[in-house]
């Protein structure tokens, strides 16, 4: 006996999709970044994995670029703002350098974003957060309120940049060999031909990442603290 060929199922019989919302649509982008890399999670390549077309996710997210931003945001979520509310104490330039640290974290945690938030701009409600908890501690330290306004945005870029860097060096090659051979430039320049670089020579490779990284957002948040903005 022939085998009957099984009839073509009618898409109604079909399971239904879920239906697409922008939470979902980020929390399916964070996970392709995990998976195959911040390269990957295109409008197209994120459209194929939740099974639908790219232009029914322009009605959520605008561009590839917002996507990036929209996945920052999400894991800006993890950033420990809890300084910001006195919790455990301390100077408040400790406190906010604690937090500082954190977002940088999770830059150097996620090393494509970094570079991705160079140029991303978040606006969801984990940045508004950040942002929130950074002048609310800029606040505690009598920071004028114009000056606190344009430093949250310096510092922040500080962080950004920081992680960013740090993430391209790391993955360089040969970016050790590099390092090593300015350390010994360094160290061996002449005082005869650079009598500032001799006399600092130590100092200017000394430190560990984490040391170097709590003197700069302290130097930034004391500039942020003592220069005044120019009148409009």
């Amino acid at each position: 006996m022939t085998p009957r060929t099984p009839a073509p199922r009618s898409r109604r019989e079909r399971p239904a999709k879920p239906a697409l919302t922008y939470e979902g649509i980020v929390a399916t982008a964070v996970r392709l970044m995990e998976a195959e890399g911040l390269q990957r999670v295109t409008m197209r390549r994120l459209a194929q994995e939740l099974d639908t077309g790219p232009a029914s996710l322009y009605v959520y997210v605008a561009n590839t670029a917002e996507l990036h931003a929209a996945i920052l945001d999400e894991l800006l979520g993890s950033v420990d703002l809890s300084p910001a509310t006195g919790e455990g104490g301390g100077d408040w330039r400790d406190r906010l350098t604690q937090v500082l640290t954190a977002y940088t974290r999770v830059l150097l945690e996620n090393s494509a974003l970094a570079h991705s938030a160079l140029v991303a701009r978040p606006s969801g409600p984990h940045h508004l957060a950040l942002v929130e908890a950074v002048l609310t501690l800029l606040q505690e330290g009598r920071v004028p309120g114009p000056q606190a306004a344009w430093g949250v945005d310096v510092l922040l870029q500080t962080a950004t940049a920081t992680a960013a860097e740090h993430s391209t060096r790391a993955h360089a090659v040969g970016s050790a060999d590099e390092h090593n051979a300015l350390v010994t430039a360094l160290r061996g320049a002449s005082p005869g031909t650079h009598p500032r670089i001799a006399a600092l020579a130590d100092d200017l490779v000394s430190g560990t990442p984490e040391q170097r990284l709590t003197w700069i957002f302290h130097s930034v948040i004391n500039g942020t603290l003592t220069t005044e903005r120019s009148a409009p």
